[in-house]
């Protein structure tokens, strides 16, 4: 009421500031206020409370914003990943589900960036890459909370909402920590990351340390190993010229075409063998291949011992293409006598 008191003075020569907090005296009075709240001056005095009304607005979103509370709709072309990145592959079939997930129901939970720390209007994730990742592959913003973090809560929050939903494996976990104690973070932080205690820190820190980065790398996430057998593998490149052999092994191509897991098991194996000489071939005994469909649908592992040729199909389709391979070996089988003949016709 204050605020159309002043503006009604202003606008008539015939009242003084007086009158500003006074209520009318006579039903004409009332009457003229009414009329100019219904005027061009009511449409002022709307416009203004409405700026006012919005102005309240926003601040008590900045204000829910500091402190997490409100979660807003982000372009994707304004938001980096995480200064120390804790994941090895994104392009894994738990990925492609996910992106088909947010696809046809939305996205159910929000990721957490903060104001970028050296880029006006940027944004920085915590935690949330892939569905950050997804959300940009679908073309559509993301749904996030912002919230100004300083690096060491960016870390805690990044690490421990992974922890939460059990979404990396042991070997990423090690090497998020690595990269935190790379970086100078202290034990402590490193510990309230990982939500993990000193000793496991420690051990999963002694791994990275023996095995190369560039090893680590290639083998990739491998989701079912575990840490006893990760640290059994470390043990061995204290072995003389290990990790030289392992650099050559894992830039086959059968090394390079299987699984993360197999490719575990493969350097397992290779290293495990006494070689006959430091240049010792590092060929394995199975020709491991891989096939996959360009939208990911489905994989196949393909391994060939000459014995055993065996397909492993992984992904959403895999069991109904697994299924129309089963029900169609005789047609199949048929067209591959036929080719089969074909060419040794052909030949003579």
């Amino acid at each position: 009421m204050a605020r159309k008191n002043i503006l009604s003075g202003l606008m008539d020569d015939s009242k003084t500031f007086t009158a500003v907090n006074h209520e009318p005296s006579s039903d004409a009075e009332r009457q003229q206020i009414t009329y100019k709240g219904i005027g061009a001056l009511g449409a002022v005095t709307r416009s203004i409370d409405a700026l006012a009304a919005r102005a309240d607005a926003a601040r008590d979103i900045e204000d829910k914003l500091a402190h997490g509370e409100t979660v807003i709709d982000l372009d994707t072309a304004l938001i980096e990943d995480s200064f120390v990145s804790d994941r090895l592959a994104h392009n894994d079939e738990q990925f492609r589900e996910l992106v088909e997930a947010i696809r046809l129901r939305g996205q159910d939970s929000p990721i957490l960036v903060r104001p970028h720390p050296e880029k006006d209007g940027k944004y920085q994730i915590a935690f949330g890459h892939r569905r950050a990742r997804a959300a940009k592959e679908l073309g559509r913003p993301v749904r996030a909370v912002v919230k100004k973090l300083a690096d060491r809560d960016h870390v805690i929050a990044q690490g421990q909402e992974n922890s939460a939903r059990a979404d990396l494996s042991f070997i990423e976990r090690t090497m998020f920590a690595d990269k935190l104690d790379t970086l100078g973070f202290d034990r402590e932080t490193i510990m309230a990351a990982l939500s993990a205690d000193k000793t496991t820190v420690s051990k999963m820190l002694s791994v990275t340390r023996r095995i190369p980065t560039e090893v680590l790398s290639a083998i990739g996430a491998a989701r079912a190993t575990g840490r006893d057998r990760w640290h059994d593998l470390s043990v061995k490149f204290e072995e003389e010229n290990a990790p030289e052999r392992a650099r050559l092994f894992v830039e086959t191509p059968e090394f390079e075409a299987a699984e993360p897991d197999a490719r575990f098991d493969m350097l397992v194996a290779f290293l495990s063998r006494t070689p006959s000489s430091p240049a010792q071939s590092a060929t394995p005994a199975s020709a491991i291949s891989q096939w996959h469909r360009k939208d990911g649908s489905v994989k196949a592992k393909i391994k060939d011992d000459g014995k055993q040729f065996t397909i492993a199909l992984k992904a959403r389709e895999a069991s109904a293409f697994g299924a129309y391979i089963a029900d169609n070996l005789d047609r199949l089988y048929e067209a591959f006598e036929m080719s089969k003949n074909s060419r040794q016709n052909g030949d003579q």
